[in-house]
């Protein structure tokens, strides 16, 4: 793959620094060690608070979560961060959280979700589903599920879980997910030694959720394996060209038309897995982050702005 043409020179000196941040050969260290260089790495990208946006830490229903408000908000976003199930939480994506708030407007309430492997599978889902039903009780009705990476997949594994359980889901944004796509064909294989995620890297994070085989047929874990992808909410799917796990959004877009509901796919030319922390350094990055920004706003009004 000819990475040197399909990406420009401002991702390359983001997936540089990202290197000397967080190294390619990071999964063969420690767990706590790859927390610790991964909270680093967020560090160092971290940019400030819009002055607007305030936050507070709290618990739903046990699980630790932060609310970032600007007005008077009559929406909330479920936020779900990525990091593998492994690293990161509340601080490492601080900054993605409050700038969505200040540009939807929009409550936002980031879950710091159990990580494996000290937790396996389904905690992480449990943790999210049970702050989506502290977010109804509290402020009620009128929620957008947003993550990225293995947030996405956990947000999607909610999604479906709610239907017939609530009706407070008025749509999902998933950002570069995974969503247990077939790894031995496709993006899987075309970027298999993508720039800041490979094929293995995937294949590692997937694994650490078990202490098994990964199971069949369990969309909480997997929800491309789901049987069924009527009633979910309305879903905008946005991807990095370049990553290895792009096909799975576009097969859950598929799935989700097939079964008669509403799903658009995005997919951002010359861009990489984890490029959210590029958003203040690389233009593509820029353009991609408001084009997340109005989806979101957008299915916090009901509004459905794509034709497929």
């Amino acid at each position: 793959m000819d990475y040197e043409r399909l990406i420009d020179e401002e991702t390359w000196d983001f997936i540089q620094k990202t290197g000397e941040l967080y190294p390619d050969d990071a999964t063969d260290m420690s767990i706590d060690e790859q927390r610790r260089i991964y909270d680093c790495m967020a560090r160092e990208f971290r940019a400030p608070r819009p002055d607007f946006v305030t936050f507070k830490d709290a618990q739903a229903g046990g699980v630790p979560v932060r609310i970032y408000t600007a007005g008077d908000p009559t929406r909330t976003v479920l936020f779900c961060h990525g990091g593998g199930f492994v690293v990161g939480g509340l601080d490492s994506h601080d900054d993605i959280c409050a700038e969505l708030c200040a540009q939807t407007g929009y409550r936002v309430v980031a879950v710091d979700y159990r990580l494996a492997p000290e937790h396996k599978h389904p905690a992480a889902f449990e943790d999210a589903w049970t702050v989506l039903n502290w977010v109804e009780k509290t402020y009620g009705k009128g929620v957008v599920l947003a993550g990225d990476s293995a947030g996405a997949n956990i947000c999607a594994a909610v999604a479906h879980h709610a239907r017939g359980r609530t009706d407070a889901l008025l749509g999902q944004v998933l950002i570069y997910g995974v969503f247990g796509g077939d790894t031995d064909q496709g993006s899987y294989i075309e970027h298999a030694q993508a720039p800041m995620l490979t094929r293995e890297d995937v294949l590692y994070y997937m694994n650490i959720r078990t202490d098994r085989a990964a199971p069949k047929s369990d969309p909480l874990f997997a929800p491309l394996q789901d049987s069924d992808f009527s009633g979910l909410p309305p879903t905008v799917l946005v991807t990095a060209d370049c990553d290895p796990v792009r096909d799975d959004s576009r097969d859950y877009r598929d799935r989700i038309i097939g079964d008669g509901g509403k799903a658009h796919w995005i997919n951002e030319p010359g861009l990489i897995h984890g490029y959210l922390r590029a958003r203040h350094s690389v233009s593509r990055a820029r353009d991609s982050f408001e084009r997340i920004s109005v989806a979101i706003e957008a299915l916090g009004q009901g509004i459905w702005a794509y034709d497929d």
